[in-house]
């Protein structure tokens, strides 16, 4: 694959006969959940899972994503989506970049941005991250040189 960045995170996905759509291919909706699915595997790669979330009272919630669909996925595609953190203010706000390729041809069909706040979860407000997110999701952030 042709990555935009260096050293990604990879999900491998097959696309199924409930990802698809009535026009044939599969949903834009489905894609959301590829994203979904593949940040909160990097971050369980990290030690940030739903067990750590929880212990802590802190979470990374979305807030936004950007979304550009360059091409569709078809029944039974092999694909492969790639994260990467590209941005975090250390404080409450991080970005992820996103690339999904078809595995038999390495054509990009998506590439996406979302940002994250963390919150407390209790009481679903803002707040800092802790140390452990700044030590782990720091190991893991890149220098962004995406065109």
């Amino acid at each position: 694959m042709k990555w935009d960045l260096d050293n990604p995170y990879t999900l491998d996905i097959t696309v199924q006969a409930d990802d698809i759509d009535a026009l044939g291919h599969a949903n834009n909706t489905v894609y959301v959940r590829w994203l979904e699915g593949c940040a909160w595997r990097h971050s369980m790669s990290l030690g940030l899972g739903l067990d750590e979330y929880r212990q802590l009272d802190r979470a990374m919630a979305v807030v936004r994503h950007e979304i550009d669909y360059l091409a569709a996925g078809y029944l039974g595609d092999e694909l492969v989506m790639a994260t990467w953190i590209i941005h975090w203010d250390r404080k409450l706000r991080m970005t992820r970049h996103f690339q999904l390729c078809r595995k038999s041809d390495g054509a990009t069909l998506l590439r996406a941005r979302t940002t994250f706040a963390c919150i407390e979860l209790s009481t679903g407000k803002p707040r800092r991250m802790p140390p452990v997110f700044l030590e782990n999701y720091g190991k893991a952030l890149v220098e962004e040189a995406v065109g």
